[in-house]
């Protein structure tokens, strides 16, 4: 199978608003994950891994710290003209209108398809957490002779209130769309009949296809210019649809107790939280340590981490968690924790069931529990964070119904500022949950 007939168009230009105030200064895909990683970095590992290194990457919002963190991390040699990750900002090429959805931002640039007429386009999300050989789900588009493939994940019929359902025959030809049905309506998976489908946001159509459903709907005044919400569920009748069952897909090197088939939607700040605690058990849901199918990411010169002093309540140690590189536990417990880069943590802190980015300051003697804290923010001695929610609550975020608090990104820890701040991010999150209701 030729690879260079794949091109990979990457969407990376999401506001992520459910995930503020982790996005209120940078994009969805460029949010800190598992320590060392960032959202971004497990689609293009995919897609690096599966030998397709065609990709374009469409940016658009607060885009700085992604468009460095490619830079530093994603840049192919240029002996090979088919082996590249460019970053395409938005550009207007069009009109005087950002990308107005998924397919509006393919057509935007469909000059790059054109210039490189590939056999298959590749449109997947940059937001998602989970490993796929993207060859196998090439390999089911070409046997079914399909015009379009979407990804699918089978999920329990009770979740379908959750997700818009694809409905498909037995031979998992698409033949419709529910949008957030209820259980006792939605189309179950043929014979699995607690089973439903629900779309990962991944597709891959073939060119001329791509090529003559954009410019329609370009022109349509009526569409919303999104392949899910629009474009698929006119085309079906008309068009070869499959669903490719994400079970299926077979990446090398799972070990126990890895779950099949693992992909996480960390669209909000609980699942954010839940799918980096997935990775600290023994035997981890999602493991980071699959040599076989690596994660890449941007390497720094970052020193080892190291733990120090060994008294009696003052012991530097991690147990069940990620330590990046750069850190320093100087007489302090972590446990079920993920620490990002250069994260200290001095005597007698405590830090429990919490993610902390890079370059955090922990005082002397601070409890921190069920805690994000984003980079760059100093925590003064004796603090105690996640443990009295009316006081978090007149500081920070705090995500009320999984009880975990959010420090934004600050330099320093101020009182009035974190006051400020954390009535503003409520007010935001409050509004943002009305609207999505």
């Amino acid at each position: 199978m030729a690879q260079t007939s794949i091109l990979a168009m990457i969407m990376a230009g999401g506001k992520g608003e459910r995930l503020h105030p982790l996005t209120s200064e940078r994009a969805k895909p460029a949010v800190t994950f598992g320590g060392k990683y960032r959202i971004i970095d497990f689609v293009l590992s995919n897609f690096v891994n599966s030998g397709i290194t065609s990709l374009y990457v469409l940016t658009q919002f607060k885009a700085q710290s992604l468009l460095n963190h490619l830079r530093d991390g994603w840049q192919f040699g240029t002996l090979l003209e088919d082996h590249f990750i460019i970053p395409v900002p938005a550009q207007m090429r069009m009109g005087k209108e950002w990308y107005r959805g998924t397919a509006d931002a393919v057509w935007q640039n469909i000059v790059f398809v054109e210039r490189h007429q590939p056999e298959i386009v590749a449109v997947f999300g940059a937001d998602h957490i989970y490993r796929m050989d993207v060859r196998q789900m090439v390999e089911f588009h070409r046997a079914k002779g399909a015009d379009v493939t979407v990804a699918a994940l089978p999920v329990p019929r009770d979740q379908a209130p959750h997700f818009g359902v694809i409905q498909v025959d037995e031979d998992w030809r698409i033949t419709g769309f529910q949008e957030k049905p209820s259980p006792k309506e939605a189309a179950p998976i043929p014979n699995q009949p607690e089973m439903i489908l629900s779309s990962m946001g991944n597709y891959l159509f073939n060119t001329d296809v791509m090529l003559e459903e954009l410019a329609a709907d370009a022109e349509d005044p009526e569409s919303d210019h999104d392949f899910g919400n629009t474009i698929l569920p006119k085309i079906y009748p008309d068009r070869r649809l499959y669903a490719y069952d994400f079970r299926s897909n077979q990446v090398p090197g799972r070990v126990k107790g890895e779950e099949a088939g693992y992909w996480r939607d960390v669209g909000t700040l609980s699942a954010y939280w839940q799918a980096n605690m997935d990775l600290c058990a023994t035997d981890p849901i999602f493991n980071l340590y699959n040599r076989h199918w690596p994660l890449r990411t941007a390497n720094y010169n970052d020193p080892p981490a190291k733990f120090v002093f060994d008294e009696e309540g003052r012991r530097g140690q991690a147990v069940n968690s990620i330590v990046s590189e750069g850190c320093v536990l100087s007489g302090a417990r972590v446990s079920g924790s993920v620490l990002g880069r250069n994260v200290f943590v001095h005597s007698y802190a405590t830090v429990e069931e919490s993610v902390i980015f890079d370059n955090v300051d922990i005082g002397r003697g601070c409890q921190i529990r069920r805690a994000i804290i984003d980079k760059n923010v100093h925590i003064p001695p004796g603090t105690k964070v996640g443990l009295d929610p009316t006081w978090d609550q007149e500081r920070f975020f705090v995500d009320k119904d999984h009880q975990i608090t959010v420090i934004p990104r600050w330099e320093t820890f101020e009182l009035e500022e974190a006051v400020a701040r954390g009535i503003e991010a409520r007010k935001r999150i409050k509004t943002l949950t009305e609207e999505t209701d």
